[in-house]
């Protein structure tokens, strides 16, 4: 009945590549550049019980995750690794907190099922992985 709104869908994959890029690259642009930021966010991510440098490798896979989403360049590593990232982001910091209020798990959630979402549909419209052949083709 609405097999019409089928060629809108690398449409709505752009909007969600590009949303969720711009959200990753601003999020790790805050972890990465005022200076002594990046330091502190290791720091924080230890007293977590995490080893410290996970801290990097979340700062570092929401900033170029996100250029890379906005690019349309290696989507499915960069939408793999911002997943992977929201999950241990609301399973360490945001769960205790419930779903909703301050600290909710609400937003990592959000962001979470859009990059499940852009893994499984493809890099859509104007994506450099197209240009080169490397994007999921889904029929």
């Amino acid at each position: 009945m609405f097999t019409w709104l089928d060629r809108f869908r690398p449409l709505g994959v752009l909007i969600a590549r590009l949303v969720l890029g711009v959200i990753m690259l601003v999020h790790g642009w805050h972890k990465i550049f005022p200076r002594g930021s990046l330091y502190n966010f290791t720091q924080m991510v230890g007293h977590m019980g995490l080893p410290s440098w996970l801290g990097y490798l979340a700062a570092f896979t929401e900033f170029f995750g996100g250029a890379l989403l906005v690019l349309g360049l290696l989507v499915p590593i960069a939408t793999l690794g911002i997943a992977i990232d929201m999950a241990v982001a609301i399973l360490k910091v945001h769960l205790h907190h419930g779903l909703t209020g301050p600290m909710g798990f609400e937003f990592p959630l959000s962001l979470f099922a859009l990059a499940l979402l852009i893994l499984a549909s493809g890099s859509g419209h104007l994506a450099v992985d197209s240009r080169l052949g490397t994007g999921v083709r889904k029929r």
